[in-house]
């Protein structure tokens, strides 16, 4: 059942869009040696997921490399490896906060405000941070490595229902309900928490919008997804 599933035209069509994401957060930067993963929930109510595997760089991952696994972290498809602690955030995130697509990495910027005081984008500076207004959580207990269970439990239950979790001294986490959009989410985080660390690294003081406004601008961006599928789409004839 589960070799069918993975080969079913849908499953198929998800193994392609993980792994073209996984491929343009390496030809952006994103990625860290072979560490950090994407994953994507079927959309079929099992609690299964797709994975990246154990080992490749993300620049090299193609659809037949993404692996298929259940709940537990068990593979159930897929001809290479899985990472055990690939399972520990992404497990509880799908399954405590309802994600179907988890997206976890060490990313330069975003990563260096989680090293910050404050830890996190402001989404009052710049526009490409007005996204993210209100849709941002932060969880400040830096608990070491992920290497079990209750600390994938504790990162999901900080996330509090947000899209976006900046971990303290770690990274980050980004979720949605479909790769093209949440890829895009990922990719303008990282932009925005690079505008913002360039402009606190001037040590002149910082310039916020009106959070009204910002509230606006952020709800204009959501309203109108065809520019992230345009944007994936234009990545899937290039990458």
């Amino acid at each position: 059942m589960h070799s069918h599933d993975f080969n079913s035209p849908t499953v198929a069509a998800l193994r392609d869009d993980l792994a073209l994401a996984l491929r343009a957060a390496a030809h952006h930067g994103l990625a860290e040696g072979v560490c950090n993963h994407f994953s994507v929930e079927l959309p079929d109510g099992s609690g299964r997921f797709l994975l990246n595997p154990r080992g490749l760089l993300w620049s090299e991952v193609q659809a037949d490399d993404v692996v298929m696994v259940d709940a537990h972290g068990e593979r159930l498809a897929g001809r290479h490896a899985v990472e055990p602690t690939a399972m520990f955030i992404h497990a509880a995130i799908h399954r405590l906060c309802g994600q179907a697509v988890v997206l976890h990495t060490h990313m330069p910027y975003a990563t260096a405000l989680t090293l910050t005081e404050d830890g996190m984008l402001d989404s009052c500076l710049s526009q490409n941070a007005m996204r993210f207004h209100g849709r941002v959580a932060l969880d400040p207990a830096y608990n070491g490595l992920a290497l079990d269970n209750a600390e994938g439990e504790r990162i999901a239950r900080a996330m509090q229902g947000a899209d976006v979790a900046f971990l303290a001294n770690h990274g980050v986490v980004v979720c949605g309900e479909r790769i093209a959009h949440t890829y895009d989410d990922l990719y303008y985080l990282e932009r925005a928490c690079m505008a913002q660390v360039l402009a606190q690294s001037t040590g002149r003081p910082l310039r916020r919008a009106n959070p009204e406004l910002v509230a606006r601008v952020c709800e204009q961006t959501l309203g109108e997804r065809l520019q992230s599928e345009l944007f994936f789409e234009a990545l899937r004839r290039t990458l």
